[in-house]
């Protein structure tokens, strides 16, 4: 599967940016979908993921209560909707996919398959 993401910017703490990731290539509804990001020195970490049917989320407690992920069947696209941004929110933000079949957390990178570009999301006054 081919992943797309956009979305990111500038903008100032307290704002809020809408991350979008378009998938294409195989069957949306088979594949678990994750948001991670990875900021200047530091490894690449969990942000966001949602089930294959959209029912269940996971989150990092970090974002827990300021970001909200989504996912829309009918464009295959998911969604990551930043609100209450801060400085250390700056990264650049990847959206995963994997199989719904893949065990293992939600949360570990490693179970992952497919990846996207990255666009990169900087909170700064």
């Amino acid at each position: 599967v081919q992943l797309q993401a956009s979305g990111g910017g500038l903008v100032q703490p307290g704002g809020s940016l809408r991350l979008s990731c378009a998938a294409s290539g195989r069957t949306f509804s088979n594949y678990v979908m994750g948001w991670f990001r990875q900021a200047p020195g530091k490894e690449r970490e969990f942000v966001a993921a949602i089930s294959r049917g959209g029912g269940t989320t996971y989150y990092a407690d970090s974002v827990k209560g300021r970001f909200t992920i989504s996912r829309d069947s009918a464009k295959n696209t998911v969604y990551l909707q930043m609100n209450s941004l801060k400085s250390e929110d700056t990264a650049i933000y990847y959206c995963a996919a994997r199989g719904f079949y893949r065990s293992g957390s939600a949360e570990d990178r490693s179970t992952y398959e497919y990846w996207g570009q990255g666009t990169l999301v900087t909170v700064s006054s």
